[in-house]
């Protein structure tokens, strides 16, 4: 399966071998990491959280939107959610195209589609306190810790 939300590490691997096509002259990966600081705060860790069968089907949405725009593209996304560490790999993308330009445009497509469609959020747990941040895009909050029902519809 070329999209999935994963509650274990991500190989950077297994996502790659399954967009390799003897088409292909390009593949590229982008892997998004828990970073340390956000906008000046020191993070401890993050929670990551999702709608995960919306989430999949959001991904897959994603991954045909690119087949659409570059052809020959191949893609595979995975997320992970839970409880990750500072450097832990939250994100993984992996497009193929037979020509490298393609590959870059559509793997940065990939990331900016998945923060403005997915339903995934996390709860950043910083040095002094913690918050659910809402969706990835930072747009709407989540004060509950989840979106309400018509926040997944829109």
């Amino acid at each position: 399966m070329n999209y999935a939300i994963s509650k274990e590490p991500i190989i950077v691997q297994e996502v790659i071998d399954k967009v390799v096509q003897r088409e292909a002259g390009a593949i590229t990966t982008f892997v998004g990491t828990v970073r340390e600081l956000t906008h000046g705060k020191k993070t401890l860790f993050l929670i990551y959280e999702a709608y995960e069968s919306m989430a999949v089907k959001k991904l897959e949405q994603i991954g045909n939107e690119i087949k659409e725009r570059w052809a020959g593209a191949e893609v595979a996304i995975t997320h992970r959610v839970g409880k990750l560490d500072i450097t832990d790999i939250a994100v993984v993308i992996a497009v193929s195209t037979p020509h490298r330009a393609d590959a870059y445009e559509a793997n940065r497509y990939a990331i900016e589609r998945i923060k403005e469609i997915v339903p995934i959020w996390k709860k950043e747990h910083w040095e002094d306190g913690k918050e659910w941040i809402g969706n990835q895009l930072e747009t709407v909050s989540y004060p509950k810790g989840k979106p309400e029902e018509k926040d997944l519809n829109e």
